[in-house]
């Protein structure tokens, strides 16, 4: 069996993966939890599960030949097994959550209202509903009050007349938030597939459309009557519409909402870590777009303290959140400030990290941080390794939604190549780049211009190179602010490369004295 075919039935057998993912702890919580079933020890599951825990790879052909289960009955046992695994989970205390525990609540109360104790039922309702609202739970909530409201209907008292209108007028507000908040969940999940679907807007066609889409789906509100989250929703759907049209300094607006607003309630960093950490790694995108390099620092600082101070939640999403975010923000801030070879240490940890969450680590952001440290070797002027990590994108299989970064790893792999002197292959590295963004329909005009210069540098007599790399920096310029063609720079700095070409120094040297100007 190859090894592609090998990881990707690694990759697809849920409970394998599951099994994989469980902690020390988790793995021992499970033991207790089956000999607490009693009799369940020497249980068929729980064999299988001990195998699994010790198997490297997935092959159902070894499972089947240790000779605990059948051919016939093995999707029975491992769909049992997955089952038993989820219920220790959720009796994990790690894992008992607010969400986790008014649903506890809320199960409880529906067994007190079947057996006729509706009394009990409605106090345990009323002390789960007013931790969903704490918590800002309100699908929860709307639940529990139209459960309060059946119940109500065979137990009422004198002294609760006004009871069914309270409970009407909270049902009626509760689902109108919901609404409010589902279409703007709806709208920025829209966007966001968008986005990763078609790219940035290309045109003033493009643009248009996008524009128009947005307008059209943003629901009515007041946005003093909206909740945290019907404003988390709200900051959402503006952040990915500027996203979209290139807007960065409203990007870095609305992130700036969005970390402000968990700020503001940093007990919902709790129960929805995840979201936060996708505000912080949103507003230090939009920071490093538009070369806010000091808001840039305040904010990678602050979130290097809170890791610090662990007032994220710690577990194996947001460790891989926190892994990807932290390191792609670590290089950014040397691209920054042009500190390519201060970073260089940071290299050796995030291949460690990658291949210790290889099992759970998505392709498309094991190729991003490849394009990153590409990026850095370019800036330190190490070629080599440059091509290197560049092959590694290139030769990339199923790769989605990282369409751009073959691009864009592509013409930097043609630059890189031009540095060390490998010429003699320009043409056929040319040919290859230039086809391979025709099919992905992704040639820009940036492109297109700086690929035919690039090829022709190599006709250009030696005393005048200097010249030709002036002309094709006039004509690249004129696209830096472009709503449409900006882009490009933000993944290649074409410009510093040829303007340290044209003055004789290093690309660090150049973003460095970039970087002191715009602080001053």
């Amino acid at each position: 069996m190859s090894k592609s075919i090998t990881f990707a039935n690694q990759q697809n057998d849920a409970l394998f993966v599951l099994i994989k993912s469980l902690t020390k702890s988790e793995k021992r919580q499970f033991n207790l939890y089956v000999g607490r079933l009693g009799g369940n020890i020497d249980a068929k599951f729980f064999s299988l599960f001990k195998f699994l825990e010790k198997l490297k790879v997935y092959d159902e052909k070894v499972i089947i030949g240790s000779g605990i289960v059948s051919k016939q009955q093995l999707s029975n046992l491992k769909a049992h097994l997955y089952k038993q695994i989820l219920i220790s989970l959720r009796l994990n205390p790690a894992h008992k959550n607010i969400r986790i525990q008014i649903r506890e609540q809320l199960d409880f109360a529906t067994v007190l209202y079947q057996k006729g104790l509706y009394k009990q039922s409605l106090k345990l309702l009323e002390k789960a509903k007013n931790m969903a609202l704490d918590n800002e739970e309100k699908n929860i909530a709307y639940e529990i009050v139209e459960l309060e409201k059946v119940i109500e209907t065979q137990y009422i008292t004198r002294s609760l007349s006004n009871r069914a209108d309270q409970l009407s007028v909270q049902a009626k507000e509760l689902s109108q938030q919901n609404v409010i908040a589902s279409k703007l969940s709806n709208l920025s999940l829209q966007l966001y597939s968008h986005l990763l679907q078609n790219g940035y807007v290309k045109n003033e066609e493009e643009l248009q459309f996008v524009n128009t889409y947005f307008e059209d789906r943003l629901p009515n509100y007041k946005y003093a009557n909206l909740g945290f989250r019907e404003r988390l929703w709200l900051y959402k759907a503006h952040l990915w519409h500027s996203f979209l049209v290139q807007d960065f300094l409203q990007s870095y607006k609305y992130a700036s909402k969005w970390v402000n607003l968990f700020k503001e309630n940093q007990k919902l960093i709790i129960l929805h870590p995840v979201f936060y950490l996708k505000g912080i790694n949103y507003l230090l995108e939009a920071s490093f777009f538009v070369k806010k390099t000091s808001t840039f620092k305040e904010e990678l600082a602050f979130f290097e303290e809170e890791i610090q101070q662990k007032n994220i939640p710690l577990n194996t999403n947001t460790e891989l959140l926190i892994f990807q975010y932290l390191y792609a923000n670590k290089l950014h801030l040397h691209f920054l400030e042009g500190t390519f070879s201060e970073g260089e240490y940071l290299v050796e940890i995030i291949n460690k990290k990658i291949n210790d969450y290889k099992n759970r680590l998505d392709n498309h952001y094991v190729v991003m941080l490849y394009y990153k440290i590409a990026c850095l070797y370019f800036g330190m002027d190490k070629n080599e390794l440059c091509i290197a990590y560049l092959q590694k994108i290139i030769k990339s299989k199923n790769i989605g939604a990282a369409e751009d970064l073959q691009c864009f790893a592509r013409v930097l792999n043609l630059i890189a190549h031009y540095e060390c002197g490998l010429d003699y292959d320009l043409e056929r590295q040319f040919v290859d780049t230039y086809k391979f963004l025709l099919k992905m329909e992704n040639l820009q005009e940036v492109q297109k211009v700086f690929l035919t210069s690039i090829r022709d540098l190599s006709d250009v007599f030696p005393h005048e190179i200097k010249n030709e790399f002036k002309k094709i920096h006039a004509k690249l310029k004129v696209f830096e602010n472009h709503p449409y063609e900006k882009r490009a720079f933000l993944y290649l700095d074409i410009l510093s490369w040829l303007e340290s070409k044209i003055e004789n120094k290093s690309i660090a040297q150049i973003i460095k004295e970039k970087s002191q100007q715009l602080s001053k």
